[in-house]
């Protein structure tokens, strides 16, 4: 049975969704810890707060790279092998993550994101730090997806 694609769609968004996301407690936990390593003369509990007043990114950016990470697929990728793509197996879900991740990576979207990061910043904190700090935080996610996919591949 073939997956239409909306089906398709939704199972991309899902899978790279899942790769990026977590709870809300986890997420600022690892802005803690991030912030603890990266600026060792902040004390632990200025570094709890300023997570907390970094915005889950998930329904403003993420989004809008997993749906243009989709679009660029389905420009250039033949429908049968998006069907493989979309089967829901570990190894089909890895090589999302890493063609995602190949995505990311490029010239294009590294300045993107960063374009992104900052006006995001702006909008919700009024200054460019604070989109400096998400933006070496998501850097860290990739690695983070890069050694989670690279992993994957190897089992």
């Amino acid at each position: 049975m073939s997956l239409s694609q909306a089906q398709m769609r939704a199972h991309i968004f899902l899978v790279i969704l899942d790769k990026f996301s977590g709870s809300s407690e986890r997420r600022q936990e690892a802005l803690t810890e991030y912030f603890l390593v990266t600026m060792p003369n902040v004390p632990e509990d200025a570094a709890k707060r300023l997570a907390e007043l970094i915005p889950d990114l998930m329904p403003d950016l993420y989004s809008k790279w997993i749906d243009e990470f989709s679009e660029k697929l389905f420009e250039t990728v033949p429908d049968e092998q998006l069907q493989h793509l979309c089967d829901g197996s570990v190894e089909n879900n890895a090589a999302l993550g890493l063609v995602f991740l190949m995505f990311m990576e490029s010239e294009r979207m590294e300045q993107q994101t960063e374009e992104d990061l900052r006006r995001y910043a702006r909008e919700h904190s009024g200054s460019d730090d604070m989109g400096d700090l998400v933006a070496a935080y998501l850097r860290g996610k990739v690695d983070a997806l890069r050694a989670d996919v690279g992993g994957a591949k190897l089992q």
